[in-house]
């Protein structure tokens, strides 16, 4: 058996133990890399270290290392009562407002999964007051956040960006950010329809009031004021002046923490440090596999069954179908990036494709993460109300995320190959 044929399955042994048992398959990479790498390829181990994505690792821990000094001092969390305050009560909105809440806060730079455990409480249980559908207001809230997972200062986005910085494209953070927002907000839209949003605009009430006027917010304090201000100076430093993000977490939460703006013990405990182990780790024996050849002989597997036409169609599908039980940030976006330019090459298609087909993994790696099985969806599941049929929105939303593998893979390929959007 050749050293890239064992390199690929090594990559199907490491999907399948993430889907079947809960173990951090970044450390498990990291052993297989010296295994494939070292003791079957022949490599030095200095040269697979070379791997190791240093950048990834300072970009993911500086911004966690902020963010987690802002929730833990209940800033992240006033800002979202606030937002709810301003509704006034109207329940149609509410999964509208939610919506474009747990963007703008998601692409602040905390991520998807921290956006999703801040808000899911709040956002089910008004559900369950409003009488809104409570499988609308987790699609809607949870599309919401990872709509924002691509920012350039989000720990998804800061993968995605040290992942094509790699390959040699600079500036494309801002357009697939932008594209992820496009898919997500257009299933969104179609969720609003076919689960009740239009009903709620004909049926205001008593229901909808008794959801907001409840919530009483403090205002903020001197300690969460200094933090939205060292927030916003860390997004325009990032966006507008080109400060690398990672350091500039690193070095604003220290001067928050130096002055006690926020508990740094707690902060550093809450950084999801499986997570920076989980995708450093993977990116390792990824890497490996581009230097033997295994990433080459997954590209031409899947440039077998595509044309240039269809390329983002299948491999759309198969980054879902992947993601639906493993995970985006950890497997996809580290497995599927680095893969793009291969499978242009080996489909003939033009480099102009290469946008709209790591647009299409992204969007397609993401959307199925509603599902009870992944981490966001299993947060909203168990924000669930009392009232709330637990059985029939567990089976709901696994249908939807699911079902995202096929809807995700035609909507992008409708919006970004048929359509060439943006």
């Amino acid at each position: 058996m050749s050293v890239p044929v064992i390199s690929l399955l090594a990559l199907i042994f490491i999907i399948v133990i993430s889907c079947i048992m809960p173990l951090n398959i970044g450390a498990m990479s990291l052993g297989l890399a010296l295994v494939v790498g070292h003791y079957i390829g022949g490599l030095k181990v200095a040269d697979i270290l070379k791997s190791y994505p240093t950048n990834i690792l300072i970009m993911l821990a500086g911004t966690t290392y902020l963010f987690a000094l802002a929730q833990v001092n209940g800033t992240l969390d006033k800002i979202v009562k606030y937002t709810l305050k301003g509704v006034k009560g109207n329940a149609a909105i509410l999964p509208i407002v939610f919506f474009f809440l747990a963007f703008a806060l998601s692409s602040m730079g905390p991520g998807q999964i921290t956006i999703a455990a801040l808000m899911a409480p709040m956002a089910m249980l008004l559900a369950e007051r409003a009488g809104i559908n409570p499988l609308l207001m987790a699609i809607v809230v949870g599309n919401g956040g990872q709509a924002g997972a691509m920012s350039p200062i989000a720990p998804a986005g800061v993968v995605a960006a040290g992942l094509t910085q790699k390959m040699g494209l600079t500036g494309v953070s801002g357009i697939l950010w932008m594209n992820q927002l496009l898919g997500h907000l257009i299933v969104s839209i179609f969720a609003y329809i076919i689960y009740g949003g239009l009903k709620l605009w004909r049926n205001k009430g008593a229901g909808e009031q008794q959801g907001t006027i409840e919530l009483d917010v403090e205002p903020f304090n001197r300690n969460q004021l200094i933090t939205l201000v060292a927030i916003l100076v860390f997004i325009i430093g990032a966006l507008f002046f080109k400060m690398d993000v990672g350091l500039g977490g690193f070095l604003i939460g220290t001067i928050l923490a130096l002055f006690k703006i926020a508990d740094e013990g707690k902060a550093i405990k809450q950084m999801p440090w499986g997570t920076i182990l989980f995708v450093t780790g993977v990116t390792v024996l990824v890497d490996l596999m581009s230097k033997i050849g295994g990433m080459d002989l997954f590209a031409s597997i899947i440039a077998q069954v595509s044309t240039p036409f269809t390329l983002t169609l299948v491999t759309g599908f198969l980054a879902a179908i992947i993601s639906a039980y493993a995970s985006t940030l950890g497997v996809i976006l580290p497995a599927f990036i680095p893969m793009a330019p291969m499978l242009i090459e080996k489909v003939g298609a033009p480099p102009t494709d290469l946008i709209p087909l790591l647009s299409t993994i992204v969007v397609c790696g993401f959307l199925t993460d509603l599902s009870p099985l992944s981490t966001t969806g299993a947060i909203f599941y168990a924000n669930a109300g009392e009232k709330t049929n637990k059985q029939k929105l567990f089976r709901d939303m696994l249908i939807w995320g699911i079902s995202m593998s096929v809807v995700g893979a035609v909507v992008s390929w409708l919006a970004f190959t048929v359509l060439r959007l943006p």
